[in-house]
């Protein structure tokens, strides 16, 4: 079965990125521990899933996003200052490094990395960790298979490897 739309795919990769000239390794799944995702949903990288598309279990893939397709360029606006007064009801001021779950005024949750505490504020970088870098994947695709219904209404893949409820 080749991989498309509704279908529950499961892949290994070595994920590298090029950091000041040198490739390095940032992540991997295995085949004890696949990446499993229903295909053509939106879970993934659009360019992602263009690079999947029309293979079959035991195939293997090897290419690169440029930054644009994996998660943008990075933005120096993006890097914030926050009032220290935030944090006082969470137990003090975070460590430099530290990742912060997030929330805006709509609701929508994402993460923050603390860059450094100033006098006035707790500098914050709201770029996602990988924004800026071109991504290199290598792997196998592991299993495909159409999804289920339910997997479909639910949004994610239910079973070995997915959601369990």
């Amino acid at each position: 079965m080749k991989i498309d739309n509704k279908n529950v795919v499961s892949v290994t990769y070595d994920l590298y990125i090029t950091e000041n000239g040198e490739k390095k390794h940032v992540e991997s799944a295995t085949t004890d521990r696949p990446l499993v995702f229903l295909f053509g949903v939106g879970m993934m990288l659009p360019k992602f899933e263009e690079n999947l598309i029309g293979l079959s279990i035991g195939d293997d893939y090897s290419f690169s996003l440029s930054a644009g397709d994996a998660y943008g360029e990075y933005d120096e606006a993006a890097v914030v200052s926050l009032p220290k007064d935030m944090f006082t009801n969470q137990g003090g001021l975070p460590e430099p490094g530290a990742v912060l779950p997030l929330q805006d005024n709509q609701g929508n949750q994402f993460q923050g990395r603390v860059v450094s505490i100033a006098e006035d504020g707790v500098l914050v970088d709201l770029n996602h960790p990988m924004a800026g870098h071109e991504l290199h994947f290598n792997g196998t695709i592991q299993d495909v298979r159409p999804a289920t219904q339910e997997e479909l209404d639910h949004g994610h893949v239910h079973g070995e490897g997915g959601h369990h409820h």
